[in-house]
């Protein structure tokens, strides 16, 4: 299986929040524009330099209201600094529409956002529409990673990239790791069907994972140490590797910026992150 060539440097991205979860969960996650910010500040000293970020409505639900986006991502700015890349959700988590989530994306425009294929370009019918979609945000310099949940996926991003639905070749992209297993639990072995079909797909883009479950370091490790890079955080994991509850999202992100020297790495800054992902 072909590891990325050259010292990479390896980007951590936090996902502190996600769309489900509340304090009932864990006490330490944040819902409001303040709260992330902090933990956004938290994260960047602990080695992260991007933050995936969901915002709430007061009463906690997911939304993709462009205000509370503005208002998170400047809290963000005032916490953890000018430079830390703020990556937006489209997720719909069933509550959106495709038109929706791109009006979103347009009223916010973000440096960068996350799109799952699945839900914006579903059916061949969805692709020019999908289309005019990514040359806007190649106008607009923003910068998609794209939400890939097996090796399906793998492949029809592949093919949309080739016949260029998609408008700019080497986009980030993320697998998710364990996503439809019963108990929500991921192991490194997970990561084998997506990078094999990446493989056979001849796929050069640059490359992050997230994972569920206490095997979410060992995850981001073995990512690590085949080129790729992690997405981390109370989103769809609360548990050290040892099994414990986590006191924050920082330590979550301290276990692999810890330990990145073990996969033969070092961690990228916000500059080099920008660099090695086409970020303008």
């Amino acid at each position: 299986m072909t590891v990325a060539a050259g010292p990479v440097p390896l980007i951590l991205a936090v996902a502190p929040n996600g769309a489900r979860k509340t304090k009932a969960d864990h006490p330490a996650l944040p819902m409001n524009a303040d709260e992330i910010g902090l933990a956004a500040a938290a994260c960047r000293a602990a080695g992260a330099v991007m933050i995936h970020l969901h915002v709430r409505t007061p009463e906690g639900t997911h939304t993709l209201d462009a205000d509370l986006y503005n208002a998170a991502i400047a809290a963000v700015r005032r916490q953890a600094g000018p430079d830390f890349i703020i990556q937006v959700t489209s997720e719909s988590v069933g509550l959106y529409t495709p038109d929706q989530q791109r009006a979103m994306v347009k009223s916010v425009r973000p440096e960068a956002v996350s799109l799952a294929i699945r839900e914006l370009c579903a059916t061949p019918e969805d692709e020019p529409e999908f289309a005019a979609f990514t040359e806007w945000m190649v106008r607009e310099s923003v910068h998609p990673q794209y939400i890939l949940y097996d090796a399906d996926d793998v492949a029809r991003f592949a093919d949309l990239q080739r016949r260029g639905v998609l408008s700019s070749e080497g986009d980030f992209i993320l697998y998710v790791l364990g996503r439809y297993s019963k108990s929500l639990t991921s192991d490194p072995t997970d990561l084998l069907p997506f990078l094999a079909m990446a493989q056979a797909q001849a796929l050069t883009n640059p490359w992050a994972m997230c994972a569920f479950g206490p095997k979410e370091a060992a995850c981001g490790l073995t990512a690590a140490a085949l080129g790729g890079h992690c997405r981390l955080g109370f989103e769809n994991n609360l548990r050290l590797a040892n099994g414990e509850i986590a006191p924050d999202n920082a330590h979550l992100i301290a276990q692999i910026a810890d330990n990145a020297v073990l996969a033969g790495r070092v961690l990228a800054d916000e500059h080099s992150a920008r660099l090695a992902l086409g970020i303008k």
